[in-house]
This record gives C-alpha cells, structure tokens and sequence, in this order.
C-alpha cells in the first residue's frame, strides 16, 4: 500500500510537470501567432503540444488505473471498478 501511494505521489509530480511544460509550449505557439511566424513552424509546435499531451494523458490513466485496483481491493467490489474504469475509457474515447 506504501509504495501505491509513492506511485500516485510521482505520477501526479509527473503529470503536474508535463501540464507545466505543456502550458509553456502554449504560450509559445500564442507569441508565436501574434509575431506571424511561419505557419509550418507553428504546426510543428502544435504537434509537439499534442504528443506532450497524449503522453500526459497515459500518465493520468496509469494513474487512475492505480487508484481503481486500490479502491477495488478496499471496498471488496472489483466489478465496479471495473465498471468505473470502462465508463471513463469509453468516455474518453467517445471524445
């Protein structure tokens, strides 16, 4: 259980710390629009911001897959977890 929460505590430190970089990269496609820069190096950002977040959005799943095997475990009733987690997914694909 110790080191479930140790996981939770880094991969919030993780995810916090994307959303921070993710946020500058922002910013800097924003200055970059209002300077005109060229659209191609804009775009080129753009991706970037969106591989940063689908990698963030891992980190927030693996996150929330830890915190349903804890809570699945505490209240005796995987199924719904389970239940719980292929909600959120199916959610999240659904955009």
């Amino acid at each position: 259980m110790v080191k479930q929460v140790k996981d939770q505590e880094a991969l919030k430190k993780d995810v916090m710390a994307r959303m921070k970089r993710i946020e500058g990269q922002v910013r800097g496609i924003q200055r970059m629009i209002e300077e005109g820069k060229e659209c191609e190096d804009i775009l080129v950002q753009v991706r970037a911001v969106r591989s940063a977040l689908r990698s963030a959005t891992g980190q927030i799943m693996r996150r929330y897959l830890i915190r349903c095997q804890e809570q699945s475990v505490a209240t005796g009733d995987p199924v719904a977890q389970y239940e719980k987690l292929v909600k959120l997914i199916s959610d999240f694909i659904d955009g």
